[in-house]
């Protein structure tokens, strides 16, 4: 296991590459919690992520002479992060993603300086094409967490936190792997400040492992939160959890998402779903205590066409789209009378279709669908209820 001073040399290491990424507090979005949320935007940093902080760490103590190249795989945070600190210490760095790798993604990783293999499958597929061109080439293998020198370099963030934001009763971290965890549990371990990661429900391998006393590997994953969608964590990242960390808990996909959409609204910050785990435990309640509370947003590369869904989704999960198959008497100012109670209440129609056949209705009746814009769960709840009023089948 690493040590504080680990941590720290690491600082003084990565200090001439890293952007400032100072804890600011949100106070919209603690109205919403309900508690003081502050934030740590490392989505703001050099390559979009964390990640820059462990690759360089572990990178720059390379001699160029004597290590021909490093290669590393990676669906997007991790490979932009070797990419831009192999560029920076002059070693030729060749990164294997998946073929199914966004555009934005491969793009960024190939303008840091890259040469990227494209590899048909998953990530696990790619890190298999990387052992083997490391095996074949005597390349340097640079793992996304699995190495004190990348889980010192991303402590550097927790050392960060503990200048910048000293009242915070608790740091709320995402976990992939676990290296951003067990960095962040290391420099703030014995300061009084809890450290909880944060999983998504379907890649909580963490958890999981916590949970048996022992590394755990998920059979599958299913989340949003691509950056963090690792079957298990090693046995380093583990043994960091289970001494340091204070809990794991998890989250929803539709918590996520209502994260990453109140980030867009009211911090007016493109987060990817895997950076926004932090808050949305905050907003699933999940979360002790009433005290200051710091969130790491972990990166923003999001895919804009992800991100397009993910909004959709957000506001569907936070009550704001609202659909409704209403029966009315197919006769003249039925719809009228429908639209003016919508009206009434303020609700924005996105789309309507009326129906009288091949709907299941009885003589005389037709069916109307519509797509409501409401301002929340309530306001939904409401409109059903003026139109039930109203004498409307809902």
């Amino acid at each position: 296991m690493i040590e504080r001073a680990d941590v720290e040399e690491a600082a003084a290491r990565v200090a001439a590459v890293i952007r400032p990424t100072p804890v600011h507090s949100a106070d919209a979005i603690s109205k919403v919690v309900g508690r003081p949320v502050l934030f740590k935007p490392e989505h703001r940093q050099r390559t979009g992520s964390f990640k820059i902080r462990g690759a360089y760490n572990r990178i720059s103590r390379l001699d160029p002479t004597t290590t021909p190249a490093v290669v590393a795989a990676s669906a997007g945070n991790h490979a932009q992060g070797v990419a831009l600190a192999a560029a920076r210490t002059g070693i030729p760095s060749t990164i294997f993603m998946p073929s199914s790798v966004s555009l934005p993604k491969l793009q960024a990783t190939r303008d840091y300086g890259a040469s990227v293999e494209l590899v048909a499958g998953t990530v696990e597929d790619a890190i298999v094409a990387a052992l083997a061109h490391a095996e074949a080439t005597g390349a340097l293998w640079v793992p996304p967490f699995d190495d004190p020198f990348i889980i010192a370099g991303q402590g550097t963030v927790g050392l960060e936190i503990a200048v910048e934001a000293p009242e915070a009763e608790v740091v709320l971290v995402p976990v992939g792997g676990g290296g951003l965890l067990a960095g962040i549990a290391v420099a703030l371990a014995g300061t009084g400040v809890r450290v909880i990661g944060v999983e998504p429900a379907g890649a909580a391998c963490m958890r999981a492992s916590l949970d048996a006393g022992a590394i755990e590997t998920l059979a599958g994953v299913a989340t949003m939160a691509d950056g963090v969608a690792v079957k298990g964590p090693s046995a380093l990242t583990f043994e960091h959890a289970r001494a340091l960390v204070d809990d794991i808990v998890t989250v929803s996909e539709e918590d996520i998402s209502r994260a990453v959409l109140l980030l867009l609204e009211r911090a007016k910050s493109v987060v990817e779903p895997a950076g926004a785990l932090g808050l949305a435990a905050l907003l699933a309640g999940v979360v002790p205590g009433g005290g200051p509370a710091v969130a790491v947003l972990s990166g923003g590369n999001v895919d804009p066409m992800l991100l397009t869904r993910l909004v959709e989704f957000g506001l569907t999960a936070a009550g704001r789209y609202l659909v409704l198959q209403v029966v009315l008497a197919d006769r003249p100012g039925q719809l009228a009378a429908l639209s003016a109670t919508i009206a009434e209440l303020q609700a924005n129609v996105l789309s309507i279709e009326h129906h009288r056949a091949g709907v299941g209705l009885a003589l005389g009746d037709a069916q109307v669908r519509l797509m409501l814009e409401a301002r929340d769960q309530a306001h939904g709840d409401q409109l059903i209820e003026a139109l039930t009023v109203a004498g409307f089948t809902v």
